[in-house]
């Protein structure tokens, strides 16, 4: 797995995860790595600086707790922006919990039909998913739990 720092012809820089390059190239020429802020497919890898592990103390990032607003401890600007794509995808796509896994990969298989989804998905699902294609990305906050 390798994390590419990306930005799209707005100028939008975000990151994702992929299999390896050549499953970034793959995907970027179908036409399925999209700017999650603006949604163009006009998107290039960014120069970013490597992750070095320290022999056995490679660093460690901590996920975000569920209460905490996504924006905290971010300059104004990046907390804006962050509470901005929360709110695009919390009213633009529906929010599916713990079968995200199950029904990106439907999706993916044409076994139901496409449509915006956010959820929540083990690493391992995760993983599964990007070694098969699936065509997914983290968000950069705790999704907002909804009942059912």
């Amino acid at each position: 797995m390798i994390r590419f720092s990306l930005r799209c012809a707005q100028d939008h820089r975000f990151e994702s995860w992929f299999q390896s390059g050549a499953s970034f190239d793959g995907l970027k020429g179908r036409g399925l790595v999209v700017c999650p802020v603006c949604g163009g497919t006009q998107v290039e890898k960014a120069l970013m600086a490597p992750a070095v592990a320290q022999g056995e103390k490679a660093v460690q990032i901590a996920p975000a707790q569920p209460d905490t607003p996504p924006a905290q401890g971010h300059p104004p600007e990046i907390a804006a922006r962050l509470r901005e794509l929360r709110a695009h995808v919390e009213a633009h796509s529906e929010y599916v919990g713990d079968n995200f896994a199950s029904q990106a990969r439907a999706m993916y298989l044409g076994d139901i039909p496409d449509r915006p989804i956010y959820g929540e998905a083990q690493v391992s699902e995760a993983k599964a998913l990007l070694e098969d294609g699936v065509p997914v990305l983290p968000l950069p906050f705790t999704p907002t739990r909804k009942a059912n």
